[in-house]
């Protein structure tokens, strides 16, 4: 039995090493694309000062998908004043510890005629973090219709990040619904920016 007991021990071990290398790598790529856009509010100096919880694997959590076909296509609005067009396209359910949760996922009505992004799913969300240890605005997780596609879907809280809006003002940064406000802490994600707001 001690054996197995090992083997388990040191499967679950490489797993998270695996995952923890594959988050780094994400998390490399997500700073690299500040430097790929023009519009970007950081240079590769201020790239220094992104600051991230360490991994955790209870932020992984599974939700079942419920969709809302029936929703009708709203104006979002942004910190910036101007509004986006979005429109619920279901809510995921799941549990934190011992607390019951649900968080709504939309879909961008203005690119669902690209190709590129039609599949794309915008889950922005507020938790007890927020102004204190992360950005008082929210943060953000992308996903996709796809992993929804069986009614379950993998929310990896690790990967939540700022919206622009965090560093500089200037940008169209949807404000989180008021219904995607969480009563608990997620100490998961992109922390605070390091240094003073543009």
């Amino acid at each position: 039995m001690k054996y197995v007991l090992l083997a388990l021990f040191l499967l679950i071990s490489a797993g998270c090493t695996s995952y923890i290398k594959t988050l780094n790598e994400h998390r490399e790529t997500y700073k690299e694309e500040f430097l790929q856009d023009p519009r970007s509010p950081l240079d590769s100096a201020e790239l220094h000062f992104l600051d991230f919880y360490p991994a955790d694997a209870k932020s992984r959590v599974k939700a079942s998908v419920v969709l809302t076909p029936e929703e009708q296509p709203f104006e979002l609005p942004t910190f910036s004043g101007i509004t986006k067009t979005y429109r619920k396209w279901g809510v995921a359910r799941f549990q934190w510890d011992e607390e019951h949760a649900q968080l709504s996922l939309y879909e961008n009505i203005s690119l669902l005629s690209n190709p590129a992004y039609k599949d794309y799913l915008f889950l922005p969300f507020l938790d007890a973090t927020n102004g204190v240890e992360t950005y008082g605005g929210g943060r953000y997780i992308n996903l996709s219709k796809a992993e929804a596609a069986d009614g379950k879907l993998v929310i990896d809280f690790n990967t939540c990040y700022n919206p622009w809006c965090a560093y500089s003002d200037g940008y169209n940064c949807p404000i989180p619904p008021a219904e995607n406000k969480l009563a608990f802490e997620v100490k998961a994600g992109e922390k605070m920016y390091k240094v003073t707001h543009h």
